[in-house]
């Protein structure tokens, strides 16, 4: 039985993100992998889909979380890497604010210990509050953070722009935060 868009969207989540190695699939520096090798291993492992399934995902995803080589036979995952990858991303000069969502019960900590990438590569923000807000409703009740973010280009910290417009950061200390 064909793997439907959204469980295919969640097996490419899981593989090129995350656990590649739970299908057997190797991503080269940068976070590739040949799309033939996908299909295949991803088949083999019960995630039934062919290229065109592949492609459908990819170009209908909501929050462009994949990206495919300008030659058309590997792909990757935008951001949200929790396996080590070099997206090959540029520094950028950020907006003067960014917003994180999260859920109210993640306050206190964050507040307290800035916010930290958790299992992932790179802290994730937004360029403007209702992405942040969609964000943080995942998470339970949602609250948005504002980060100064030119104060903390100036403070020497490094943002990044995946290729789905979401903004990276190694991390974004409390003092560069407010609700």
């Amino acid at each position: 039985m064909p793997t439907s868009p959204v469980q295919l969207s969640k097996f490419l989540s899981f593989v090129l993100r995350h656990q590649p190695d739970a299908v057997g699939l190797v991503l080269d520096p940068q976070g590739w992998a040949d799309i033939d090798d996908l299909i295949e291993k991803g088949n083999a492992s019960g995630t039934a889909f062919d290229r065109e399934d592949l492609l459908h995902v990819v170009d209908t995803s909501d929050k462009k979380r994949f990206s495919l080589s300008p030659d058309g036979r590997r792909v990757r995952a935008a951001q949200g890497h929790s396996v080590s990858v070099q997206l090959g991303l540029s520094p950028q000069v950020p907006p003067a604010v960014l917003y994180h969502g999260t859920a109210t019960r993640f306050v206190d900590s964050i507040l307290a210990e800035g916010l930290k990438p958790q299992e992932r590569q790179y802290v994730h923000l937004s360029a403007d509050e209702d992405t942040a807000a969609r964000v943080g409703k995942r998470h339970g009740t949602p609250l948005i953070l504002k980060i100064d973010a030119l104060r903390m280009q100036a403070a020497g910290f490094s943002f990044f722009m995946a290729e789905n417009g979401v903004w990276l950061t190694d991390e974004v200390p409390a003092e560069f935060l407010s609700v």
